[in-house]
């Protein structure tokens, strides 16, 4: 591949990454209700979605998503429903800012399989990857150097496009301390995981 078409797909990428769907609302989401650190595994996980998709993709498996597209709804419907589990965990969090911060924060690894899930259900995901990408890549020129940029470029490209997004919640967070606040706050979180998943759930594939 050459520099410009590298660049094309970076430019592809961040501009979808950007543009807000189920993978934000649920990152959004996450950190008003955990703050900045415990969401990142969330959104290493909704990274890695992105990579088993462009890996899917460059190794000519793009079939897949209409010759296996019961797997692909059984994913989606995991990821809706996990997404479900949170908020009502986050609706019904405790007043007080140590118990807040208890129940909503959860574990590394729920977090990243909660992202991991979200991505490989969400279909702006699929398309852009198994229809979209081989606009942007010449898919049968693609080396395993090209990939192993590829991959790379993705990577840190969804990172830095989807990091001021939570960077952003979080802040808004610690800026309210008051229990009733902070309940309020993941009462909101709570309402935006749902819409989440309603997103995820009722979107074709």
């Amino acid at each position: 591949m050459t520099f410009t078409g590298f660049l094309t797909y970076a430019l592809a990428l961040g501009i979808a990454a950007a543009i807000p769907g189920p993978g934000v609302i649920a990152l959004v989401a996450r950190a008003l209700g955990s703050g900045f650190r415990p969401t990142l595994p969330m959104l290493f996980g909704l990274a890695l979605g992105d990579v088993v998709y462009l890996a899917a993709a460059v190794l000519g498996l793009a079939y897949v998503a209409s010759t296996f597209g019961t797997v692909f709804m059984a994913i989606k419907y995991l990821g809706a429903a996990y997404l479900v589990w949170m908020a009502i965990s986050f609706w019904r969090a405790g007043v007080t800012t140590e118990k807040v911060a208890a129940r909503s924060a959860g574990d590394a690894l729920s977090g990243f399989l909660a992202g991991f899930m979200v991505t490989m259900g969400n279909p702006k995901v699929i398309v852009f990857y198994l229809a979209l990408l081989p606009t942007f890549v010449d898919l049968s020129s693609v080396t395993p150097g090209d990939f192993a940029v590829l991959i790379v470029l993705t990577f840190a490209i969804l990172v830095a496009v989807l990091t001021p997004y939570i960077g952003l919640a979080g802040r808004a967070r610690h800026m309210l301390q008051s229990p009733k606040a902070l309940k309020t706050l993941n009462r909101i979180a709570a309402t935006f995981l749902a819409g989440a998943a309603a997103a995820i759930a009722t979107r074709a594939t």
